[in-house]
């Protein structure tokens, strides 16, 4: 965001010249996200001396489809293993996981035993991923 805050307080030159709205380069921010859920995926699998085809389910933070299947398909996951809901709920921040693992377990996709890839990109830049086994 250009303006706001103490650097370039609102004025009204700042708001006719609409910078008080957030901006972003979409095609940098798509490939930081793809290249770094890849990258922190990969480093859990190989901690846990696990590779991808042994991932029963993968369930990213559901921003944006296209990052999604472009991280599932560096990380060779077939799109059966992918889960993607994002057109029923949209972008529903922190609530996109369990919503994901709540469809996969209403769908019959994701049952007792099954080793889950769970990942996330957010603000900031930030990356996490969790691998863990569905004991319900």
């Amino acid at each position: 965001m250009p303006a706001g805050g103490s650097l370039r307080p609102a004025s009204h030159e700042t708001v006719d010249q609409r910078l008080h709205f957030v901006k972003q380069d979409g095609q940098a921010v798509f490939k930081f996200a793809v290249k770094k859920t890849e990258e922190i995926c990969r480093r859990v699998l190989d901690r846990n001396g696990l590779t991808s085809e042994q991932v029963d389910l993968f369930v990213s933070h559901q921003a944006n489809r296209r990052i999604i299947q472009s991280a599932a398909e560096r990380l060779g996951l077939d799109s059966s293993k992918v889960v993607i809901n994002i057109g029923k709920y949209g972008n529903t921040t922190a609530a996109t996981i369990p919503l994901a693992l709540a469809d996969a377990v209403a769908d019959g996709r994701l049952v007792k035993g099954h080793t889950v890839l769970l990942t996330s990109v957010g603000a900031g830049f930030t990356v996490g991923s969790v691998l863990l086994r569905w004991t319900i």
